[in-house]
């Protein structure tokens, strides 16, 4: 054991995870390559949990943030004009699509969530919400509430109740077979049952789901299902909250937001993680209806502070002047299909899915095709050995999940390519020996 590994293991808490058998640390980095302490490289697939968006050392953010720096204000708080904040605020109103949108922000998704969930719950003077299966939306008591994977759910106490929709377990046997038209239409017959029979409709305050399932191992619904929820939702009132935490600001690909993949606009997005390339910084868009009609006085203390709004400018005017919602369509493409052709001759390979720079991989065991936790393991070690850096997830923990720097090039995506597809080669040779 490392000497720094004692120290953290001494004073940070055990259920603070930490990857590798041996947990390296990071000392420096540049574009999408980063360097441990014991001078060793890598190339970053997993970008501090999909937050280093432009990659480490950007001159753009890194000036903005100097520049903010040598005014001598780092923080005034909510209770003054910050120029930088209402800046961002008006340029994430614009993007956003929602009709008369304001935005409020935070310092993580946790706490962007927890603020649409107030503002559904004000609005409608609800105390039920639904969320998706396998879900995860934060670490917080109410985002912790709403999860739907249990493994991330430290604790059943609740606030409100919450129930939990079909959309991204197609692997179950009732609708394993069925096609997506079949399963949308099994999907929203099951939400009406719900608020027929299950909920009262008038006590549900709105659905939060996010577009791609994050830590749920970037499992996703259908195209059109959330298109297809919304409209029975707007029989009764009740409201569509997407969290674009990991999806938003064109990671995707073929959208600046991922709910847009199911052709409807919600009545609030939250995000937060890459939008401040490593500064933390999360919030709300909204309909300026919702977020005014939260009760009683409040201010952010931190939220959307002089330095992370810096930050957050300078990312994503980079995100948009360098088109790399485009960028991540095509480096992801690349290697989403390469890892499909590795996986169809490889036995311990399941199922491949992604959309853009948001791709994962199940690890499965070769003799039952079951989930295999213990080689989604081996896999992270074997991927760290050959210089690259992933993460893991999945409802069962087996899933590699991926999520570059949005400025990886054709050339990068291929090296991360082919380091994947050598340690499938090698795991499971090891696994079918």
């Amino acid at each position: 054991m490392s000497e720094l590994l004692a120290r953290h293991r001494a004073v940070i808490p055990n259920w603070v995870a930490v990857y590798y058998d041996e947990p390296i640390e990071i000392v420096s980095g540049k574009g999408c390559r980063v360097t441990d302490a014991q001078g060793r490289g890598y190339l970053d697939f997993f970008a501090g949990i999909l937050t280093s968006m432009l990659g480490y050392d950007v001159p753009e953010v890194r000036d903005a943030v100097e520049r903010q720096l040598a005014s001598g204000v780092v923080h005034t708080s909510t209770l003054y004009l910050i120029r930088g904040q209402v800046e961002l605020a008006e340029k994430i109103a614009k993007l956003s699509g929602i009709e008369n949108a304001k935005v409020f922000f935070t310092n993580s998704g946790s706490e962007a969530n927890e603020v649409a969930l107030l503002a559904a719950l004000t609005a409608r003077g609800a105390d039920q919400v639904l969320a998706m299966r396998g879900s995860y939306h934060g670490r917080t008591f109410g985002t912790v509430s709403v999860t739907g994977n249990a493994s991330w759910k430290m604790s059943s106490h609740s606030p409100f109740g919450t129930h939990y929709l079909h959309g991204t377990d197609r692997q179950l046997s009732p609708y394993a077979q069925l096609s997506d038209a079949d399963f949308i239409k099994a999907c929203v017959a099951d939400l009406r049952a719900l608020l027929a029979g299950g909920i009262h409709p008038a006590d549900v305050a709105c659905l939060l789901a996010e577009p791609v399932q994050g830590v749920g191992g970037f499992t996703m619904a259908p195209d059109g299902l959330f298109a297809a929820y919304k409209e029975v939702l707007d029989e009764h009132g009740i409201l569509l909250i997407s969290d674009e935490v990991q999806t938003g600001w064109g990671r995707t690909g073929e959208h600046f937001w991922g709910i847009s993949a199911h052709g409807v606009t919600p009545d609030a997005m939250t995000f937060a993680k890459g939008l401040g390339n490593g500064f933390a910084i999360g919030g709300v868009v909204a309909r300026g209806d919702l977020l005014d009609g939260i009760r009683g006085n409040s201010i952010s203390t931190f939220g959307g502070n002089p330095v992370a709004t810096a930050a957050a400018n300078a990312t994503l005017d980079y995100v948009l002047s360098h088109d790399l919602q485009r960028n991540a369509a095509v480096t992801g493409q690349l290697i989403v299909e390469g890892l499909r052709e590795a996986a169809r001759t490889s036995k311990i390979a399941g199922e491949v899915r992604g959309k853009g720079l948001m791709f994962a991989v199940d690890l499965v065991d070769p003799a039952t095709g079951q989930p295999s936790p213990p080689l989604a393991a081996k896999m992270l070690e074997a991927t760290r050995e050959r210089g690259l850096l992933v993460g893991k997830g999945g409802l069962y923990g087996h899933t590699l999940r991926m999520a570059p720097p949005l400025t990886l090039s054709e050339a990068e995506a291929k090296e991360g390519l082919g380091i994947l597809t050598d340690a499938l080669a090698a795991v499971g040779a090891e696994a079918t020996a």
